[in-house]
């Protein structure tokens, strides 16, 4: 590493480290205000959680300062940040039920694990064109990994769908690592037909489109993986893949007609969706009116607009609202306890968290130069982006609730583990990308 990089990376982990500290006070001042609001007295393990939350966030610095020095300093405080407010409310939800309690317990184990996952990322992962070289391998995993719901014995039907699978006392969604698969894939195959999918083949008057031998491959992959989603009822994700691959295919041509056909294709999709799955539709009529079924499967979104509406601007303070009154208040309707308790300001907070993170992995994605890594961070960032808009968008009826999880916020072992391995090959793209462009500068 030359002397400007070395002198460019100590100056971005400090920043790194100096932010960390805040995330570390706020999550664990979060949880005292919870604490207090039970009680005069401080709770007994409010020493070892602030040395687990120090320990956990210094474990990650580390492993950033040693394998990728270079890389972006606000990615992982801004997701540290996060990851902590959505622990301490669901800390808070404990005191609306065992089951609760018990997710507090789980989510605390998964936050560590998923700290380990981020570090193997980052060791084991030195060059992310690996995933370019092993394109069809890392497209067959994903594929397995959404086949395996369907498995016998082990897939688990839950909400409508049937999207986890159970091993043990553990469960968990596969589809969340075949996400990152998948966007590995069509960032490689996008990037080597980039030429063929801009100007095409074959001429239909004025237009020239391309071939059906290197638009099919990429269209295959993606119709067979909506069709699996579409099988396991999985309809969030199924929009989620949909969006990012329409995203990329459009940035990596510049061609609106393919927006237009991708929206076309949407509208087709949303209303088959509509006549073959009830929850679908239970789902949309919820969000168009969920008065007269405000005792059964509409209680959720109507609960949800009393808890925004008592936090008002500067919410209702943390452990002084009663958030667990919404079902699913830990899952789909954790942005409905952050906005009860946070209010308005807190909302915002967490939206423009989620517009910091995404803005970076945007600029990441700029700064490289070679068109894989470029596409990759674009995608990345394009799921982490969407993901947010979907389940925000849902909670705050801007469209129908889909049901996926907030990125690093909701409780959830599967989702938490892989956005923070995309976490880790965001940082190893920004490092790598510093560590070229630097010395060109220099000389």
């Amino acid at each position: 590493m030359t002397a400007a990089v070395s002198t460019f990376a100590r100056s971005r982990r400090r920043s790194e480290l100096s932010l960390g500290l805040l995330v570390i006070v706020v999550t664990v001042g979060g949880y005292v205000l919870v604490a207090l609001a039970n009680g005069p007295k401080l709770p007994p393990n409010v020493a070892i959680l602030l040395a687990w939350v120090f320990g956990l966030y210094l474990v990650a610095h580390l492993a950033v300062r040693r394998f990728a020095p270079a890389a972006d300093g606000t990615l992982l405080p801004i997701a540290a940040m996060l990851n902590g407010l959505g622990f301490v409310m669901i800390a808070r939800l404990a005191g609306g039920g065992k089951d609760y309690a018990e997710q507090a317990r789980v989510q605390s184990v998964w936050v560590a694990i998923a700290i380990v996952v981020f570090v193997v990322t980052l060791i084991v992962v030195r060059d992310v064109r690996i995933f370019a070289r092993y394109r069809y391998i890392a497209l067959l995993l994903g594929l397995v990994f959404m086949l395996l719901p369907l498995a016998p014995g082990i897939g688990q039907s839950r909400g409508g769908g049937r999207l986890w699978i159970g091993l043990g006392p553990l469960s968990f969604e596969p589809s969340e690592i075949a996400k990152v698969l998948l966007v590995a894939f069509f960032a490689a195959y996008l990037a080597d037909k980039r030429e063929l999918l801009t100007q095409g083949r074959i001429r239909i008057g004025r237009w020239f489109v391309p071939s059906p031998r290197d638009l099919g491959p990429l269209l295959l992959a993606w119709g067979v993986a909506l069709l699996v989603l579409a099988y396991e009822q999985d309809i969030g994700t199924s929009l989620l893949f949909f969006g990012v691959f329409a995203t990329m295919l459009y940035m990596t041509t510049r061609r609106s007609a393919y927006l237009v056909g991708t929206v076309v294709l949407l509208v087709i999709g949303g209303l088959v969706a509509y006549k073959l799955f009830g929850h679908v539709r239970v789902r949309v009529e919820n969000w168009t009116n969920p008065w007269p079924n405000a005792s059964g499967s509409g209680r959720q979104p109507i609960q949800s607009w009393y808890a925004f509406g008592s936090g008002g601007i500067a919410g209702t303070g943390l452990g002084l609202g009663q958030p667990w009154q919404v079902p699913l208040a830990s899952t789909d309707y954790m942005f409905t306890s952050i906005g009860e308790e946070l209010g308005l300001v807190g909302s915002v907070g967490v939206i423009a968290l989620f517009m910091l993170f995404v803005g970076s992995a945007y600029r990441i994605a700029v700064d490289t130069a070679r068109p894989f890594t470029k596409l990759f961070a674009a995608g990345i960032a394009t799921i982490i982006g969407l993901q947010s808009f979907l389940i925000i968008g849902g909670v705050t009826r801007v469209i129908p609730l889909t049901g996926i999880s907030l990125p690093f916020v909701s409780y959830g072992g599967s989702s938490l583990v892989a956005n923070f391995a995309l976490l880790a090959i965001l940082l190893r793209i920004s490092d790598d990308s510093v560590r070229a462009e630097i010395p060109s500068r220099a000389r």
